[in-house]
């Protein structure tokens, strides 16, 4: 976690999970990071600066009547322009540590951090990609994933929040791909997300990739744990209650690679995305993730539908509850 202004704080929120966490038992896919040394040596050596302080200077920062067009101009540069050799260089070198020399599906995801305010989060507002292979399509990715500091809604939530666009940083985060679209994803609390109490972890999930629970669009099955019991080992699960599950959002087929969503089989909307056995050892990962943090923490769990293993891909904290004063009550 000292490498947030590094790496943005979801990469080293994963790479303190990795180092500290893997010894005790938790499962998280391996990766790296591109730093926002990387991402501002993209810049410089493109002359980039200038163009894109001069781009944004043109906004209506009234009625952003022409919000769509400066954000279309402002990545197309960037996606114009060329990695340095020795990051590309780089890039390749680490994604053949990782894959050992056969290479496999990553996920690519945006981390941005502003300077001097490393821990400040830009949670939605830029892309992330799935299932992508080979070097070429890793660095045209990571290109995508730069120029998506720019997109419509991140450039408005910089101009409304009072952050500069020059001093945010986008750094990368590369992780080897888990193949949930063929299983189930999901998320964990560790406390009530309803009510905040803090001896429950709470657990939602859904056949196939996590965007639909955190859209909102999906009704996932939810599951309730009781710390107390889990932390004398018994079986502690005290509710579970089924979700609707009708659809099932699996990776497209084809060069878009767009995620697609298809009719989940009756039999499997009557079933419960999870065993008693993992939802008991997700709750587990939780409480000890919680420990380790020291707060109340979010989670996504993964489930690779290849493997059957489970994994834990983000952890980040309770940002609604965790505020709050658990000794009074407001009406």
């Amino acid at each position: 976690m000292a490498d947030i202004a590094a790496v943005g704080e979801k990469n080293a929120s994963l790479g303190e999970m990795f180092t500290k966490l893997s010894p005790l038992g938790i499962s998280v896919p391996d990766g790296f990071a591109i730093t926002t040394f990387a991402f501002e040596e993209f810049l410089t050596q493109n002359t980039l600066h200038s163009k894109l302080f001069d781009m944004v200077q043109q906004l209506d920062r009234k009625d952003y009547s022409n919000l769509k067009k400066i954000g279309k101009k402002t990545r197309q540069l960037l996606l114009d322009a060329v990695l340095p050799i020795n990051l590309e260089t780089a890039i390749i070198k680490a994604y053949n540590e990782l894959c050992e020399g056969n290479y496999f599906e990553v996920a690519v995801r945006s981390s941005a951090t502003a300077e001097g305010l490393p821990e400040v989060s830009f949670e939605g507002q830029h892309e992330s990609y799935l299932n992508i292979k080979g070097e070429d399509e890793l660095l045209n990715t990571v290109k995508k994933c730069f120029a998506s500091l720019y997109t419509d809604r991140a450039i408005k939530y910089r101009e409304e929040n009072g952050f500069a666009h020059m001093k945010v940083a986008l750094p990368v985060g590369v992780q080897k791909m888990v193949q949930s679209g063929k299983a189930s994803s999901g998320v964990a609390f560790t406390l009530d997300p309803e009510s905040g109490f803090r001896d429950i972890v709470h657990i939602s999930g859904v056949w196939g990739l996590g965007e639909k629970l955190v859209q909102g669009t999906a009704t996932p099955d939810e599951f309730f744990v009781f710390k107390p019991s889990l932390l004398k080992g018994k079986n502690a699960i005290v509710q579970k209650r089924p979700g609707e599950k009708t659809t099932t959002m699996i990776y497209g087929i084809g060069e878009n690679k767009d995620v697609v969503n298809i009719a989940t089989p009756k039999e499997k909307q009557e079933q419960f995305v999870l065993s008693d056995e993992e939802i008991t050892r997700i709750a587990n990962w939780a409480m000890i993730t919680e420990n380790h943090y020291q707060k109340p923490m979010v989670i996504e769990w993964v489930k690779d539908g290849l493997s059957q293993e489970l994994f834990i891909i983000q952890a980040r904290p309770e940002m609604v509850h965790a505020k709050k004063n658990r000794l009074v009550v407001k009406e």
